[in-house]
């Protein structure tokens, strides 16, 4: 059998078993606080569904095994105590081989119940006498072809409730999973159990050499945060057509519209095609006003929440990341799509007579429940109007380069008229506040959110500046920046958003600090990030005041954001200070 290769290993129950391309994992992970005591195979297309339970036998009639889990980005291993074992490669991103020694596996359908519209049903195909499980959640096929050793079937055309599956058992088996649309060619194996293995070994170091080049001692969750991108990437299928990253392959199943910015910087400089992929992905589906969705998966585009402009400020970071500048027809479809984007916010989110944006609830700032909303949902802040003075800035020097010197003026123009606005009617000469549109009135909060104009950097007063500084490094715990106060009474441990860590909030302010000058903060915040990282993993969010991982536990724009700042701590050299930052 083969040992587990040299990389990173990792824990199924916090990150999936997958591989580039797949819409499917195996973990234990079945829902949202829900984690089986067998691995599941799960599929993400039509939403996030178990399908096929693996269970380890102690032999083909035999009772469930207590087995060891390992894995690492080429092999997943269930070890017996005797010496047996079960090994599970990716062949393809819709295939998975398995081989067993010394111990048995029970594959059966994780639903028990078949209704005209739910469950999972299971025949013998008279055409290659594979077993298929054909899952109405998933509207997908799941054909298990026997290539060495026995096959008990059980449940076989059976309706209602009933077990359905087969075990395969033998002294040495192996067999084949596939994820079908509908049907295709018998299989027939074109490379052994090893083979698979080492090239799914080598699709792995591949990606990670182009991603992390610069990864080092110094730098110890680099590749394991690469695994984590690598895995959650997926095929272009139903509504994302294009090569996409989801969120996570746990139940954060997604691609919301802020999100891919992150994953698109920390691709940038190794894999431009797939960089680019991510910043288009959500710009594929710009309605008639102009807005992004919320958020895009396999078979379903949410309208009812937008997310923040910050995609003016990713825009100029990638340009500046990528390799190669954009050829010109590149240039001006980017400059087409952010300006039908900001549009929106200048025509649809402005109260007649404003000239600041607003927020229609705390979800269209990502930010869902901060404290900043309390009071009241629809309102105009700070945070919301910095991200689109740097959005105006971006058209602004597109327009410049593609020869377009009056649309360039105007957008430099609305840019700083809106910085004015926000200095003047949010600014009260000690921090921001945040303005009801209905009521007009104003109020400030102990959230981290009235501290984002930072973001502005270089383009702040240095009084504004350095007020916002100090406000940053009051929300600095061991860990790095909480989203509330620890000191508030609406600090919550678990809060979401009042009070855990979030990568994309340090992300932002660190490179604010860092434009403005507040260099030492920027240092400290990065450090703090990337030690959090390093110890408790890719977490959506964390505990602010003990570091422990929180929510789903295998998000990508965690793992993207902690590459962006390691390598740019790696790129600022030993003998420079510590640096993070996006370049």
């Amino acid at each position: 059998m083969t040992a587990a290769p040299p990389g990173p290993s990792f824990t199924v129950r916090e990150i999936p078993f997958s591989h580039y391309g797949s819409w499917f994992g195996i973990s234990p992970v079945i829902a949202e606080n829900d984690t089986a005591d067998d691995l599941h195979l799960v599929s993400h297309q039509n939403g996030m569904h178990p399908v096929l339970r693996f269970t380890p036998l102690d032999g083909p009639g035999g009772h469930r095994a207590e087995t060891t889990v390992r894995a690492t980005p080429d092999l997943l291993s269930w070890l017996a105590p005797g010496g047996g074992r079960i090994e599970a490669a990716y062949e393809s991103p819709d295939t998975v081989r398995l081989r067993g020694t010394g111990t048995a596996l029970r594959i059966e359908a994780a639903l028990a119940t078949l209704r005209p519209f739910s469950g999972t049903y299971l025949y013998a195909d008279p055409v290659d006498g594979s077993h298929v499980f054909t899952s109405y959640e998933t509207g997908r096929r799941y054909r298990v072809t026997v290539l060495s050793g026995t096959a008990d079937g059980f449940g076989h055309e059976s309706l209602g409730t009933a077990e359905r599956g087969l075990t395969l058992g033998g002294d040495r088996w192996e067999a084949v999973v596939e994820e079908l649309d509908n049907a295709r060619e018998p299989y027939r194996p074109a490379a052994s159990f090893d083979q698979v293995v080492a090239s799914a070994r080598r699709a792995f170091a591949d990606f990670v050499d182009a991603v992390a080049p610069w990864r080092s001692s110094a730098t110890p969750a680099a590749e394991l945060a690469a695994y984590v991108m690598w895995s959650a990437t997926v095929r272009p299928s139903g509504y994302l057509a294009r090569p996409a990253v989801l969120m996570s392959k746990h139940w954060m199943d997604k691609v919301w519209s802020w999100d891919h910015c992150f994953n698109a910087l920390a691709l940038a400089p190794g894999l431009p095609e797939l960089a680019l992929d991510q910043w288009s992905v959500m710009f594929d589906h710009l309605d008639g006003t102009g807005a992004l969705p919320d958020s895009v998966t396999h078979s379903e585009v949410l309208y009812n929440f937008v997310k923040p402009p910050i995609h003016g400020w990713a825009l100029g970071r990638l340009r500046r990341r990528l390799p190669r500048p954009l050829p010109a027809a590149e240039l001006a479809e980017a400059y087409r799509r952010l300006e039908r984007w900001t549009r929106f916010w200048l025509e649809r989110r402005r109260a007649p007579g404003s000239v600041l944006p607003h927020y229609q609830h705390g979800n269209d700032s990502g930010w869902d429940n901060a404290t900043a909303f309390d009071p009241e949902r629809v309102v105009a802040t700070a945070d919301l109007a910095a991200f689109l003075v740097l959005q105006l800035h971006e058209l602004a020097w597109l327009a410049e380069e593609l020869d377009r010197p009056d649309e360039s003026r105007d957008w430099s123009r609305t840019a700083a008229g809106i910085q004015a606005a926000m200095l003047d009617e949010l600014w009260n000469g000690r921090r921001f506040v945040t303005r009801g549109e209905r009521t007009g009135r104003t109020w400030t909060s102990s959230s981290l959110l009235d501290l984002m104009p930072v973001v502005l950097g270089e383009h702040l007063p240095e009084q504004v500046s350095a007020v916002l500084a100090k406000g940053a490094e009051a929300h600095l715990t061991p860990y790095g920046l909480a989203t509330e106060l620890p000191s508030s009474p609406e600090y919550r441990p678990d809060g979401y958003w009042r009070g855990p860590i979030w990568a994309p909030a340090t992300v932002l302010v660190e490179d604010g600090l860092r434009r403005a000058g507040h260099h030492r903060l920027a240092d400290d915040v990065s450090a703090r990030f990337r030690a959090l990282c390093e110890t408790s993993g890719f977490a959506e969010n964390f505990d602010a005041l003990t570091g422990a991982g929180l929510r789903d536990r295998a998000y990508t724009w965690t793992a993207s954001s902690y590459l962006l700042l390691a390598e740019a701590h790696v790129r600022a050299g030993a003998a420079a200070p510590e640096a993070g930052g996006v370049r």
